[in-house]
Parts: C-alpha cells; sequence; structure tokens
C-alpha cells in the first residue's frame, strides 16, 4: 500500500449490508491515530470491528494522537458525496471541501501515522476506512492535508 491510499474495512462492507451506513446522510469524521512504532495500531482492511469508541473488537479511538493545536479530539468532519459513472460508484470528499487538512501549530500533536474515517451518526461509531500516510507526521513542522485520489476518491465499487 503506497501513502495516501484509503482502503476500506471489510466490516465496513459486511457493516453497509446491515444497513448501519447511510453515507448520503451520516456524520463522517475522520481523526488520526499512532502507528504501531510509537504504542499505536497498523491497522489492515481486516482489523476486527474496528470502532471509535467501545463496542467492537478494536476500538481505534484508544490509538488517537494527543489533542492540541489544530488538531480536536475526534477529528474533523468532512462532507462526502456519491458520484456514479457507467455503473461505477465513488465516494469522495466533497468538491466545496475536497481535503482534510490540519494546519501547522506548535501545539499540534508530532506522531500522527494513519487517519481514520468512520461514521460519527452510527450508534457503535463504525469505522468505515483507513488512509496511510507513508511516515509519522510531525504536525509541528508543516501542514497535514490529504486530498483523495484524482481518479478513485475514497474509494470505487463497480
Amino acid at each position: 500500500m503506497a501513502a495516501g491510499d484509503s482502503v476500506r474495512f471489510n466490516q465496513f462492507k459486511l457493516d453497509r449490508g446491515k444497513g448501519i451506513h447511510d453515507l448520503s446522510s451520516d456524520t463522517i469524521k475522520f481523526a488520526l491515530i499512532k502507528g504501531a512504532a510509537n504504542s499505536g495500531l497498523d491497522p489492515t482492511a481486516t482489523t476486527a470491528d474496528p470502532r471509535w469508541g467501545a463496542g467492537g473488537t478494536t476500538d481505534l479511538s484508544s490509538h488517537e494522537v494527543t489533542a492540541g493545536g489544530n488538531y480536536s479530539a475526534g477529528g474533523v468532519t468532512a462532507t462526502v458525496s456519491w458520484t456514479e459513472s457507467s455503473g461505477s460508484v465513488q465516494l469522495d470528499l466533497s468538491a466545496a471541501a475536497p481535503q482534510l487538512q490540519w494546519l501547522q501549530h506548535a501545539s499540534n500533536p508530532t506522531n500522527a501515522r494513519w487517519i481514520i474515517g468512520y461514521n460519527d451518526t452510527a450508534a457503535g461509531k463504525q469505522a468505515i476506512c483507513y488512509i496511510d500516510l507513508g511516515a509519522v507526521k510531525d504536525m509541528t513542522a508543516g501542514d497535514l492535508e490529504y486530498t483523495a485520489d484524482a481518479t478513485n476518491g475514497l474509494f470505487t465499487e463497480t
């Protein structure tokens, strides 16, 4: 997997089938977690029942970076949109706000490794996807920005 790739959790696919997610109206948030090298977790598609909080098998929020500066606990809310073309559907960040961004600040976290997308509306705060930052990011040294792949968005289904 390359830096910037967005990968859906397998559990998300099952949860969608159970009607847990309505990605056209639910509040979707993106938060930062630490990687395994700094007391965190390296997520994979097969991470067991990932959630943002208690209730599932894997509580991703327990690996969250420490809030401070321009990073608030629980991450940022993003607007997502669905598009369809020739039988493929794509979930992407909205055209109005096509980027996740945390501006540099002296009090920001210094150990962000992964972005976790999760459904803040769902009672269980089920996770949707994770985004590989490629390496640990020190947000005191520069902005942290993520723009979804121009071709595939956050993800595409055919």
